[in-house]
């Protein structure tokens, strides 16, 4: 089925939202919980799968469902379509700060691979599915990289990603990363992991044991800062409950703490 031609704009800058506007009956298709606002005219529907195949039996639509549970994302997702006479728009956010990529689909082998987090929304017509990595070294090291989202389709997807985005061409060259800082990246590109250097560098060099290879001719999309490692920072260095804080602020963080009666 043909992709939905919707349009959009993108408001914000660090914290960016992405505005869709839909013809009527049109339908944009988003993870669970990413709306923020839309308006009158639009009419929304939590379903399992994306409707890319519309004519899938329900042993099938049931897998997919699988797939998504294994991934820790919702079963369902929600689709929004323009019931009224005239144009109508939806907005979209992710719950964390970063950047939003809009991909047309159809300019890069109507494919691409990302993260499993990293997808916000999408035309109607787009599929969804997950692509795990058959390599074992992958499989067991890979981190955020073994399980992967695939969206496939002739339209516009949105992906989310956090801090700084820098999109790479590859012609037949090799790009070594953290396995958090792919976004995503298109047909052509192989993925694979590799050890960090030699034992010392492994274990003491701060950057994990494994890093991902991307190898061949494509597009690549990194990230400057993936949510796990924004979020092992902020555990890191939160105040322990019956402990004492330590670092800038930890006075007022104390006088928080006995406001909120923790003390």
């Amino acid at each position: 089925m043909r992709s939905h031609e919707i349009d959009y704009e993108l408001h914000g800058d660090d914290m960016q939202m992405v505005e869709v506007e839909l013809d009527p009956q049109e339908t944009v298709i988003a993870e669970a919980g990413a709306m923020n606002w839309m308006e009158e005219g639009i009419d929304f529907q939590a379903k399992m799968g994306d409707g890319s195949e519309p004519n899938k039996g329900v042993f099938g639509k049931l897998l997919d469902v699988g797939k998504r549970a294994l991934t820790g994302e919702s079963i369902f997702m929600t689709h929004f379509t323009n019931q009224g006479y005239g144009k109508s728009k939806v907005t979209f956010a992710a719950p964390y700060p970063g950047k939003i990529i809009p991909i047309d689909l159809s300019e890069i082998g109507n494919e691409i691979t990302c993260q499993k987090d990293a997808f916000l929304c999408a035309a109607m017509g787009t599929k969804v599915t997950i692509a795990f990595n058959r390599r074992l070294g992958a499989g067991f090291f890979g981190g955020e990289g073994f399980i992967l989202q695939r969206l496939q389709g002739d339209g516009l997807a949105f992906l989310h990603a956090g801090g700084t985005v820098v999109k790479r061409e590859l012609n037949g060259e090799t790009l070594r990363i953290d396995t958090g800082c792919i976004v995503g990246f298109s047909p052509g590109i192989d993925y694979d992991i590799e050890r960090a250097g030699n034992l010392k560098s492994m274990f003491f060099g701060g950057e994990g044991l494994f890093l991902a290879t991307l190898r061949g001719t494509g597009t690549v999309y990194l990230q400057s800062l993936p949510f796990s490692r924004l979020a092992d920072r902020i555990i890191a260095h939160a105040p322990r409950h019956g402990g004492s804080s330590k670092g800038e602020g930890s006075v007022l963080g104390g006088l928080g703490r006995l406001i909120d009666g923790d003390r």
